[in-house]
């Protein structure tokens, strides 16, 4: 069962108070210590089912609507990875900015994982959900 009416998730910002790289892993990435602290300042996801297949839509002109944007690669592996009927539009309204070292497109992702599984009562923990997180990206968990 599918929700009909649109729901709107918040996905917060974060600030880092402290960062230091402490090593680097053997797949390429950094090992980091890190202070973070999430914010009042958020994006907005709100999700409407489709007939088919993922549109995207947002307030913000410089945004990839494609399946290069990390919200379309979330949308497409729960797709894959559970029998989900029909489309889904997902409408960003972005407030976080872009490339600022706020984990704007993380928070984003992280927020539709949790969104689609509302959305579509999937019942998914939230290891689960981590473990999704995981294959789009190592900060989106």
């Amino acid at each position: 069962m599918v929700e009909q009416t649109p729901s709107i998730w918040k996905a917060y910002a974060k600030i880092n108070l402290g960062l230091d790289v402490v090593g680097k892993l053997p797949n390429g990435y950094h090992r980091v210590c890190m202070i973070m602290q999430s914010i009042e300042l958020h994006d907005e996801i709100s999700l409407q089912p489709l007939d088919q297949g993922i549109v995207i839509t947002t307030n913000h002109p410089e945004l990839s609507c494609g399946p290069d944007n990390l919200l379309w690669k979330a949308a497409d592996l729960l797709q894959k990875t559970y029998p989900l009927s029909g489309g889904l539009q997902i409408h960003l309204e972005k407030h976080i900015p872009m490339a600022a070292g706020m984990a704007g497109g993380s928070a984003d992702a992280a927020a539709l994982l949790h969104a689609m599984n509302d959305f579509y009562h999937l019942g998914l923990s939230l290891k689960e959900l981590q473990e999704l997180g995981v294959k789009l990206g190592a900060d989106i968990p």
